[in-house]
């Protein structure tokens, strides 16, 4: 993690939380609103120059934080975690695909403290398997993704990030691999486009693609990993459990250019023979369960296509299966500490 942060450690050990809140019930509002950011100390008035290391960090928090810019949505409390974070929700209309779908959102209690005000936090969308409509499976309380951060930030091994977790599919009946497919909804403008854009418009964020990852399993990896590979400039990393890495969606039909502009194979391939600089390279880490297919289809893509500036990590999860608790077990064995190591860390006043 840049700048691994012992203080993001105490500040979870003291388990308090300044929480903006209606009721823990579910459908009461909540809301997302964090601590006053304030001038950093050099420019406040009378504030002067000799903060040293205060006027450091406050600086460097300054020039990598982008503010909250609207506008601001309108959650409901989807769940409760047991320190007190709320998992919120809201419809959210897609200014450039013109999609309109849900969200769930979480932040973390650190997103809470006044210590990181004036600092961004980093973003994880997480991406469920199957048809992922309706709902997005992970704002559930039972799979433990969100309190397991919490628990991993706590022992070092996670940035502290905040979730978003968007719809999958525009319905039920397909899958539209997070694409732009010729004629349907505009999936992979809503994925990279649209979703990012209402995390910036409610939350303070990191302004560089290194506040910024996906996870997903299964399908929601598929797109998670499409999505990095396919917008570098604007994604750092991803965890990918059990994922297709080829376009599969039925409705691809009629339209294999475009179909191939969205194969992460052909992604890979193009971005691994880019110099293997900073500025180009992009963590992918797998993860596959012993007790399910796809281990030597996955393999191979690893040796074929992870070169130069695409990074890889292969988690294998003994006795794991296809299913999400297999993954969040995976993350919590190494997945999310390496994608974390390689992501810019909130940055607390000193």
């Amino acid at each position: 993690m840049k700048r691994l942060p012992k203080a993001l450690i105490a500040a979870v050990a003291l388990g308090s939380v300044a929480l903006v809140a209606g009721c823990s019930d579910e459908g009461d509002p909540v809301s997302f609103d964090g601590p006053t950011a304030k001038a950093p100390a050099a420019q406040q008035s009378g504030g002067g120059s000799g903060g040293g290391t205060t006027d450091k960090a406050a600086a460097e928090a300054a020039a990598k934080t982008l503010m909250p810019t609207g506008p601001r949505a309108e959650f409901t409390t989807q769940n409760t975690l047991d320190d007190g974070t709320k998992i919120g929700v809201t419809a959210m209309d897609g200014k450039k695909s013109g999609f309109q779908g849900k969200v769930w959102v979480w932040a973390p209690k650190e997103y809470f403290d006044p210590k990181y005000a004036n600092s961004g936090f980093p973003v994880l969308i997480a991406l469920p398997g199957g048809n992922g409509y309706p709902k997005n499976y992970w704002m559930g309380t039972d799979l433990k993704l969100q309190s397991s951060i919490s628990k991993w930030s706590q022992e070092g091994k996670s940035l502290p990030f905040i979730v978003v977790m968007p719809v999958l599919n525009p319905d039920a009946k397909y899958y539209y691999d997070g694409s732009d497919i010729p004629g349907q909804p505009k999936m992979g403008t809503w994925m990279t486009e649209d979703v990012p854009d209402f995390v910036k418009a409610n939350f303070r964020t990191f302004k560089s693609r290194d506040g910024w990852a996906f996870m997903g399993s299964s399908s929601g990896a598929f797109v998670g990993l499409k999505s990095v590979l396919q917008r570098p400039d604007k994604f750092k990393a991803v965890i990918a459990s059990g994922p297709d890495t080829v376009p599969d969606s039925p409705l691809w039909a009629g339209h294999e250019s475009q179909r191939q502009a969205n194969n992460p194979e052909k992604l890979a391939k193009a971005l691994a023979a880019k110099p293997d600089t900073k500025d180009n390279d992009v963590y992918l880490a797998f993860q596959i369960g012993t007790k399910e297919r796809g281990m030597n289809s996955l393999k191979r893509f690893v040796r074929d296509y992870c070169k130069g500036p695409v990074k890889s990590r292969l988690q294998v999860i003994q006795d794991g299966e296809h299913n999400a608790r297999t993954y969040v077990k995976g993350m919590g064995d190494g997945s999310i500490q390496w994608i974390s190591e390689h992501m810019q860390a909130p940055i607390p006043a000193s």
